[in-house]
C-alpha cells in the first residue's frame, strides 16, 4: 500500500511536472510564435520597403535609360549636324577659293593688258605732252615778252616823269637859294648901315 501510494504520488508529481513543463513549453511556444509573427511582420514591412525601393530603382533606371537614349539621339543629331556643317564650310571655302583664284587670274590678265596699253599710250602721251609743253612754253614766252615790254614802257614813262620832277625841283632849289642869298645880303647891308649910323651918332 505504501509503495502504491508512493507510486501514485510519483505519478501525480510526474503528471504535475509534465503539465507544468507542457505549460512552460506552450508559453515558450506561444512567445516564440509571437516573436516569429513579429519578425514576419517586420520582414513583410522590410519586403514592402524593398519592393518600393526596387520600384523606385527601376523607375530611376528607366528614367536614366530614357535620358541616355535622348542623349544618344542628341549626340547623333549633333554629330550629323556637325558633319553637315563641316561639309557646308568646306564647300564655301572651296567656292571662295575658286572665286579668289578667278579674281586673281582676272586681275593678272587685266594687269598684263593695262601694262601693254600703258606702254603704248605712254609713247603717244610723251609726244603729245612734248608738243603741248612746247606750245605752252612758246605762248608763255610771248606773253612774258608782251608783259615785260608793257612794264618797260610804263617804267620808261615813270622815269621821264621822275626826271622832269627832279629838274623842276632843281630849278626851285636854285631859285630858293638865290632868294636866300639876296635876303641875306639885304640883311647884311641893313646891319652895316645901322652900325654906321650908330658910330656916326657917337
Amino acid at each position: 500500500t505504501n509503495v502504491l501510494s508512493e507510486l501514485r504520488k510519483w505519478k501525480l508529481s510526474f503528471i504535475e511536472h509534465h503539465k507544468h513543463q507542457m505549460k512552460q513549453e506552450k508559453e515558450k511556444h506561444t512567445a516564440h510564435v509571437k516573436q516569429l509573427s513579429n519578425q514576419m511582420e517586420n520582414l513583410k514591412e522590410l519586403l514592402h520597403t524593398y519592393e518600393i525601393s526596387i520600384g523606385r530603382k527601376d523607375e530611376v533606371i528607366t528614367n536614366l535609360t530614357e535620358a541616355l537614349e535622348k542623349k544618344k539621339e542628341k549626340t547623333e543629331l549633333m554629330r550629323t549636324f556637325t558633319t553637315w556643317r563641316i561639309q557646308q564650310i568646306k564647300a564655301k571655302q572651296e567656292e571662295y577659293a575658286n572665286r579668289i583664284a578667278d579674281k586673281q587670274f582676272q586681275t593678272a590678265l587685266k594687269k598684263k593688258v593695262w601694262t601693254a596699253w600703258r606702254s603704248l599710250s605712254e609713247e603717244r602721251w610723251k609726244e603729245k605732252v612734248a608738243k603741248a609743253c612746247q606750245l605752252r612754253a612758246e605762248d608763255i614766252c610771248v606773253q612774258l615778252t608782251n608783259d615785260y615790254e608793257a612794264k618797260i614802257a610804263e617804267l620808261s614813262a615813270t622815269l621821264e616823269q621822275t626826271k622832269a620832277e627832279v629838274l623842276r625841283l632843281h630849278s626851285e632849289r636854285e631859285q630858293y637859294e638865290d632868294t636866300m642869298k639876296k635876303a641875306f645880303m639885304r640883311g647884311v647891308c641893313a646891319l652895316n648901315l645901322e652900325a654906321m649910323t650908330m658910330f656916326q651918332g657917337k
